[in-house]
């Protein structure tokens, strides 16, 4: 099988988010998300995507099928979420763009995809003039009962990006794991890099 990696923007994106819907629903039920996500919360989350001009999908394709895909939209437009992680920083939020998520099945790893997602929302938000890129990742405790014995976390494909954790900019988002009854707050790290 070999996938196709596709940027999306405009109409494009519009018609591919009910899939990424899907796909952010399935991929973060698993380590280290564990995330028991709806449709309708998913709907009204993706919306910023279809608010902003600056905002890209990529997806990765087999056929025609969507099996993952990567956001990325200016930090700017999730000033609200974000603000206070990172407040004291000294960085500006309108140079940095953020690189969201990145969702892939798992049937389709390992064949170049993630580089692929970085690629084209870096290339993206160079070409919109941005000076950074950022991410986040959750942090969950190493004995946490929930985390498979082989795990390998994606630090160093992040390094290898040329990525790198920000001190002190940790963001908190609250969603229900699919082991719990009720929401709660998650630290998520971000990372950042200069393009």
């Amino acid at each position: 099988m070999s996938l196709r990696i596709v940027p999306l923007s405009g109409a494009a994106l519009e018609a591919a988010l009910e899939d990424v819907a899907r796909l952010r629903i399935e991929v973060f039920r698993a380590w280290p998300y564990l995330y028991d996500g709806d449709l309708a919360y998913e709907r009204t989350y993706l919306q910023s995507y279809r608010d902003s001009a600056s905002a890209i999908v990529v997806g990765a394709f087999e056929g025609e099928t969507l099996v993952g895909a990567a956001t990325g939209v200016p930090l700017a437009d999730h000033a609200v979420d974000f603000a206070a992680a990172f407040a004291g920083s000294g960085l500006d939020l309108d140079e940095i763009f953020y690189c969201a998520e990145s969702v892939l099945l798992p049937g389709y790893r390992g064949q170049g995809a993630g580089h692929g997602f970085f690629d084209a929302r870096e290339s993206h938000a160079r070409a919109l003039g941005f000076k950074k890129a950022a991410f986040c990742g959750v942090q969950r405790p190493a004995d946490h009962p929930l985390r498979p014995e082989d795990y390998a976390p994606l630090d160093p494909f992040w390094r290898k990006r040329g990525y790198a954790p920000l001190p002190g900019v940790v963001a908190e988002f609250t969603w229900k794991d699919i082991d719990q009854s009720e929401s709660t707050k998650k630290p998520l790290q971000f990372w950042i890099r200069d393009l």
